[in-house]
């Protein structure tokens, strides 16, 4: 007879957002014209462009770029690890 050890560990959306903080963040493309959506403070750019952004693990803003490059080389600056979001 075998015994059944599962442990089950109940995490919360704020602990789930908050992995990978410090360490790994998301690479994303959006349209000019979303940008204000995740960036409130950014100025309103022309639509019809493609524009990067990099966003925190928790999905908190760090920057925008017109070119994946440069937001490769931000992150790799601050120690993040980046994955791409779709």
């Amino acid at each position: 007879m075998t015994e059944d050890r599962t442990t089950t560990i109940e995490i919360t959306p704020e602990n789930l957002a908050s992995l990978g903080e410090g360490h790994i963040a998301y690479v994303r493309a959006m349209k000019s014209e979303d940008v204000t959506r995740l960036f409130p403070g950014a100025p309103e750019l022309a639509p019809g462009h493609r524009i990067w952004a990099l966003l925190s693990a928790n999905g908190t803003p760090i920057m925008l770029a017109d070119n994946p490059s440069a937001i490769e080389e931000n992150a790799m600056e601050q120690n993040l690890a980046t994955v791409s979001v779709h």
